[in-house]
């Protein structure tokens, strides 16, 4: 299981109308730090002819986060398997868990867009 991870700093515009970031942030966070993982671990070759789509997201809300704090964002691959992959997110401030988010990922072809068996060159990546 490989962990790929990057810090960003709350800004004013990921606040909601009570000043903590808004749950739509959550989610965004989520696919932007798996695109990031996949963009770093993926070869040029597969990139080009294969791309995700998230079937189902599940983000449970533990500790709210608020301007100027400073988020990790963690991730790896639960499952890879078939078709389908798991991810999860931890979204964390300092060492505090603040959400934790499980989705799961499709993987496409992107002549056919249709779903595609994941190789094991991919699957041995994460």
């Amino acid at each position: 299981m490989k962990i790929h991870q990057k810090q960003i700093v709350v800004s004013t515009d990921d606040l909601d109308q009570n000043n903590h970031v808004n749950n739509v942030r959550y989610v965004k966070w989520v696919n932007d730090i798996a695109l990031s993982h996949w963009e770093k671990e993926a070869p040029k070759s597969i990139k080009n002819q294969h791309f995700w789509v998230m079937l189902t997201h599940n983000i449970e809300y533990k500790h709210q986060i608020v301007l100027d704090e400073t988020v990790t964002l963690k991730t790896y691959v639960q499952t890879c398997e078939g078709l389908f992959s798991v991810r999860i997110v931890e979204i964390l401030v300092d060492d505090k868990l603040c959400a934790y988010s499980k989705t799961k990922w499709c993987f496409m072809n992107s002549v056919t867009l249709k779903p595609n068996r994941i190789p094991q060159e991919i699957i041995d990546l994460f």
